[in-house]
């Protein structure tokens, strides 16, 4: 094995340097900084896996209950992560993971709804709930959402989404308003 010791190298035509051919490897030691301040292009890895579905019809809600939510659409879903049958988004792969989502909870009239929750479960308990209380002044339509930074510690760890309503009118006509804009469920392994 030789040494090559020089400050800059450029090709000697075009504007492209190749370093190795298929097959290779090339070695940076422990202790080098590599600084880019150019374009970085296919380096780090992809946010896989990843998905969105969504709520494509309004689901109906039992009031002062948690009702799982049906996400029955996909936009797109690398490496088939989430089921539309069992509403469950399960990674299958550990790391890091952004989940979000997002309902459009309505009471049926005005001035009906005084409490709801948004809740991602971990496989079958309650993780994180956001819950905003509008028992001072009731409101008609609420969209609560969240974004949560979650760690996916085993492959057959699942998520899934359920709503709660309480209705300080009545408990009738209190659902989930359907539609990608309104009720979604989402994503994405980081890359880390």
């Amino acid at each position: 094995m030789s040494k090559l010791e020089t400050n800059q190298v450029d090709p000697s035509t075009g504007t492209t340097l190749t370093l190795g051919t298929s097959g290779d490897t090339i070695a940076i030691p422990s202790g080098v900084t590599i600084t880019n301040s150019g374009t970085a292009n296919n380096f780090g890895g992809a946010n896989t896996p990843a998905f969105s579905a969504y709520l494509s019809g309004n689901n109906g809600l039992s009031d002062n209950t948690f009702t799982k939510l049906v996400f029955n659409t996909e936009e797109y879903d690398s490496g088939s992560v989430f089921n539309t049958s069992n509403n469950r988004f399960t990674p299958g792969v550990v790391g890091k993971y952004i989940i979000s989502a997002g309902a459009s909870m309505d009471g049926d009239q005005s001035s009906n709804v005084d409490r709801i929750k948004l809740a991602i479960y971990k496989n079958g308990s309650a993780l994180r709930v956001v819950e905003p209380d509008f028992r001072a002044n009731p409101v008609r339509i609420a969209n609560p959402t969240f974004s949560y930074l979650i760690n996916v510690a085993s492959t057959s760890d699942y998520f899934e989404i359920f709503a709660y309503i309480s209705g300080s009118v009545s408990g009738s006509g209190l659902f989930v308003q359907g539609g990608a804009t309104y009720t979604y469920f989402n994503g994405y392994k980081i890359i880390e």
